[in-house]
């Protein structure tokens, strides 16, 4: 029995990320969104969605870091040019944030 009770713990302490917030699910529905900063932005305040957001944006700035000394340019412009991509092919129904700071919904 406690061979079971170990297996089943192991098993869902496995799965547990396959429950996780991704991006696309947030991005459907109007968790976050994209910015021409580059980086996303949480549009709900929830501890997941906040998770996710400091996640992806640490693995960006990593690329953007990456990019830049591979091109001779500063992260900041790296991650501004990833921005206004990431704005630009944002899905219909997608936020993104304009350059006024407003949300607006991708049609």
């Amino acid at each position: 029995m406690k061979r079971i009770s170990v297996a089943l713990l192991l098993a869902l302490v496995m799965a547990q990320p396959a429950w996780a917030l991704t991006l696309d699910e947030a991005r459907q529905s109007g968790r976050v969104g994209e910015t021409l900063s580059g980086y996303l932005a949480a549009r709900a305040q929830d501890s997941e969605t906040l998770a996710l957001t400091e996640r992806i944006n640490a693995g960006r700035q990593q690329q953007y870091q990456r990019v830049a000394e591979q091109n001779n340019l500063t992260t900041a412009e790296v991650a501004s040019i990833a921005g206004q991509k990431l704005v630009s092919r944002a899905a219909a129904g997608e936020y993104v944030r304009g350059i006024n700071g407003q949300w607006l919904k991708k049609e």
